[in-house]
């Protein structure tokens, strides 16, 4: 066979070819090539591990935003809450000074009726014993003739109305 016998006059030159190429490729991949795509591998690292720091620093300020935000709506309701109590009982004192008032106003009423009562029984008990001792001095005269002096009468009737 002929070509096995061209063997070792082309093997060298064929493995000089073959370290030229693969020297080719190991310097335009290796030594050109591979530096940018690390380069570009670790600024995309830095970037995303930057855009990482980022976000947990932006998610701290949100945490530390939502709690003074709850820290603040917590305050504003302790103080609404606070603020209603406060109505409640402004309410409760001047309703409870309406009614006071009314509740015055209404005794004063009464006692008022109740003077204007006692008055008119005192004067209808006056007029009453009036008649009364009237009446008794004219059944005395008519019945018996005597006529009764009006002092004893009413003294009689009186004696009468108070047993």
């Amino acid at each position: 066979m002929p070509q096995i016998e061209q063997l070792p006059y082309i093997f060298f030159s064929q493995l000089f070819w073959l370290g030229l190429v693969f020297g080719t490729i190991f310097f335009v991949i290796g030594r050109g090539m591979v530096p940018k795509i690390q380069g570009t591998v670790e600024l995309r690292d830095a970037k995303i591990a930057e855009d990482l720091e980022r976000a947990q620093a932006a998610r701290a300020e949100a945490d530390e935003t939502e709690a003074q935000w709850r820290e603040r709506m917590d305050a504003a309701r302790g103080e609404a809450a606070r603020l209603a109590h406060d109505a409640k009982q402004a309410s409760a004192r001047e309703m409870e000074a309406k009614l006071n008032a009314a509740a015055e106003q209404i005794n004063g009423k009464v006692e008022s009726g109740e003077q204007r009562i006692h008055e008119a029984l005192t004067s209808a008990r006056a007029e009453i014993e009036s008649v009364a001792a009237e009446a008794t001095q004219e059944m005395v005269a008519r019945l018996t003739g005597i006529q009764v002096d009006r002092k004893e009468a009413a003294q009689a009737v009186e004696a009468e109305f108070h047993v």
